[in-house]
């Protein structure tokens, strides 16, 4: 798996010190509101889970499994709702919680859907962007680190649902997903 990673990115050292800023940074901005962390399956479950951990105001936090990328490397463009939302969110202050904002077509969807559900505000969080990839008009809120577009694995983000355990985020090595996609 580790011969796999033609580089480092961001260090696990980096992802964490990121990670306690962004919950600094959250804590300060919904102190007296109604918090509902959302986060994005498969990828966004790790830095969800370390992101809560440093938020130190209650927050629940509700999963949804929405896809554009299939097995492939590029968003497809079409939306999937894979595993939908267990709690009524009408009068919540939402916080989308991703691993990756690439193309946006997944995060722009998903901001609307919530919007019709009655979300009181709507904010994402991401731990990597790729504004250079960018399809859809949507924006992060609270971004971790602005990335190029390499193909990036771990840290929760993956590769034919291989490499999310790496505690790091890390560059693939192109021969390895060539011609597997």
């Amino acid at each position: 798996m580790y011969g796999d990673i033609e580089k480092v990115l961001i260090s696990e050292e980096e992802l964490k010190k990121k990670t306690k800023e962004l919950g600094e940074k959250i804590t300060k901005d919904y102190t007296g509101k109604n918090l509902l962390i959302i986060s994005v399956l498969k990828g966004g479950f790790v830095f969800t889970s370390d992101l809560m951990r440093a938020i130190k105001i209650s927050a629940p936090v509700e999963f949804m499994a929405v896809s554009s990328y299939g097995s492939s490397t590029k968003s497809s463009g079409v939306v999937e709702i894979r595993k939908d939302l267990d709690r009524d969110i009408k009068g919540m202050d939402v916080l989308i919680v991703e691993d990756v904002l690439d193309s946006g077509l997944t995060l722009s969807y998903l901001s609307k859907l919530l919007r019709t559900r009655g979300a009181k505000s709507i904010k994402i969080c991401t731990i990597l962007n790729k504004p250079q990839c960018r399809k859809a008009d949507v924006e992060a809120d609270y971004i971790g680190f602005n990335i190029g577009d390499d193909f990036v694995v771990g840290y929760g983000l993956d590769f034919n649902e291989n490499y999310r355990n790496l505690p790091f985020v890390g560059v693939l090595k192109s021969e390895v997903y060539e011609n597997k996609v």
